[in-house]
């Protein structure tokens, strides 16, 4: 089965994502235009809030594809992921002909009609463009990866009581994780790989200078600058790109157009959110060595 065929080219790529709002980077256009072409699931690891969610959502609508997710869990199962039977109405069905044999009542009630189509089959139904989302899968248990296999292999899904049901239209898959746990091998082969991490200094005030119009050169490049040390801080949780924005944000309704010490230290918790994180950052940033830097 050929790629998706959503885009003509790497410059497509970058070029239809800014569109959206997504300023991917070289590697990042890069490796969807392969996983595109190749046809291949996309597996994208990073730290939450690098824009890896978004990444998937950002090629959804650039291509003019319907987003079908699938948000993994502890404890997701095929139920959840594949498909379950609707056994209310199936009830109902064998109550309303009661006096049918069960053979007759059972080539009826395991047809598509009482079939709940969770996001796995979802997407291999579907004969429109589609990007299939599968979100968080390192949280998700060890079995699940056995039925990903099976659907990323061949694009099909077995139904006992239907028959094979075999993608018409291949969707381009997205896996995301934050690497909590190791994915298996197994898995890894059958995906295209990506790890995004933190952006540079420079393709982080772009985002923000995109997605926060209010905020000027100056103060998108001091934000930016507090944000990096803050990173390489042995912090709980680093800020996030999401936590960068929010911060933008908070800036621009508290009415601040530089940065000083007592905004910064009011703020704190709209970006870190743990208290011996804010309680670590207060000690040790430098604020007039960071903003000279």
């Amino acid at each position: 089965m050929a790629g998706t065929g959503y885009f003509t080219s790497v410059e497509d790529v970058t070029a239809k994502l800014a569109d959206t709002g997504y300023l991917a980077s070289a590697a990042v256009a890069t490796t969807v235009f392969l996983a595109d072409a190749l046809g291949k699931p996309l597996l994208i690891e990073g730290p939450a809030g690098v824009g890896k969610t978004e990444l998937a959502k950002a090629v959804a609508q650039a291509s003019g594809s319907r987003l079908v997710r699938l948000q993994c869990y502890e404890g997701v199962d095929e139920s959840r992921a594949l498909y379950e039977w609707n056994h209310a109405k199936q009830l109902l069905r064998i109550t309303a002909g009661k006096d049918e044999t069960w053979d007759e009542a059972r080539n009826d009630i395991f047809g598509e009609e009482f079939l709940l189509a969770r996001p796995l089959l979802t997407a291999i139904k579907g004969d429109e463009p589609t990007v299939l989302l599968i979100d968080e899968t390192d949280k998700a248990d060890v079995e699940i990866e056995g039925l990903l296999l099976e659907v990323l292999g061949d694009f099909q899904i077995t139904v006992p009581e239907l028959g094979t049901i075999t993608a018409g239209r291949k969707p381009f898959v997205v896996l995301t994780s934050n690497a909590t746990r190791e994915l298996s091998e197994a898995l890894r082969r059958r995906c295209l790989f990506l790890h995004i991490d933190f952006p540079d200094a420079a393709l982080e005030q772009r985002i923000v200078r995109l997605k926060v119009p209010g905020v000027d050169d100056a103060l998108a490049a001091s934000v930016v600058k507090v944000i990096t040390a803050l990173r390489a801080m042995e912090l709980r949780k680093a800020p996030s790109v999401a936590e960068t924005l929010d911060w933008a944000r908070t800036l621009l309704a508290l009415g601040a157009d530089s940065l000083g010490e007592d905004v910064v230290r009011a703020s704190l918790g709209v970006i870190l959110k743990h208290q011996d994180d804010v309680v670590k950052a207060d000690a040790r940033l430098e604020l007039g060595k960071v903003l000279d830097s």
